[in-house]
């Protein structure tokens, strides 16, 4: 379990410690307290420590995808560092982690990875990055299963919207800090904080995702996605021709 210290990964290792099942969780942060669970303390980014951590690891039934990082910036604006950070940690990280586990898991086993309710829609401005990591592990996702299902490993996706976790206060900053240095869009970012802000208002525990993972690794038959809290407005918005979406976030932003 990766992204074992955040509030998603730690409801996740709550969840499977609840039904009995042995949790390896492995994040960069250790946890503030003891925790029922193995604790490895490793990087994603860093290939090494991945090959390390898992080495001393006995046959997995199955590896859940948690580690991840959120950020809302503009793209010509943002510093070259943070946007290959984001596809570090979001993308690669999960290749790393996979690659050192893949020969581990058991037949029939399972490989569960957090996306976003953004991955398959039609990106808004300022979360471009945080969006097209999300979308570029969807589609990482459908290959691994098309070559995974040889092995007998199923891979399922979970796609939330906003939950209640330290990333919706770190995801606040984020945008204030945005607002306030962007010298392009400093109006536009204004109107869109108003947006964010409402949609994350209506924000569900970490618990709800938990339920959706559980599903994904104990199904006979699991599903290819799980969504959870998916916001109807997005929705709405999302089933619009694209020149439509254009025209509409123009309107409301500018």
């Amino acid at each position: 379990m990766t992204g074992a210290a955040g509030g998603m990964g730690k409801a996740v290792c709550l969840a499977l410690r609840g039904a009995g099942h042995e949790v390896v969780a492995v994040d960069l942060k250790e946890p503030a307290e003891k925790t029922p669970w193995r604790f490895i303390k490793a990087d994603v980014t860093d290939g090494k420590q991945v090959e390390e951590a898992v080495s001393g690891l006995g046959p997995l039934d199955g590896v859940v995808h948690a580690a991840g990082l959120y950020k809302l910036d503009s793209l010509v604006e943002m510093d070259e560092s943070e946007f290959l950070k984001i596809f570090d940690v979001n993308l690669f990280g999960v290749y790393r982690v996979n690659k050192a586990a893949a020969p581990l898991i058991k037949k029939g086993g399972r490989i569960v990875i957090i996306t976003s309710e953004l991955a398959p829609l039609f990106p808004l401005p300022f979360t471009g990055v945080y969006a097209v990591t999300k979308a570029a592990l969807d589609r990482y996702a459908d290959s691994l299963r098309m070559e995974l299902q040889l092995l007998g490993i199923s891979v399922s996706v979970v796609r939330p919207g906003a939950v209640k976790t330290d990333m919706l206060p770190a995801s606040t900053a984020a945008l204030d800090g945005f607002c306030g240095k962007t010298k392009l869009y400093p109006v536009n970012a204004g109107r869109f904080k108003k947006i964010v802000d409402g949609v994350e208002s209506k924000s569900v525990p970490p618990e709800k995702v938990a339920k959706a993972i559980m599903k994904a690794l104990t199904a006979r038959r699991p599903r290819l996605v799980y969504n959870v809290n998916r916001n109807p407005l997005l929705l709405i918005f999302n089933a619009l021709p694209k020149r439509l979406q254009l025209f509409v976030i123009g309107k409301i932003l500018k």
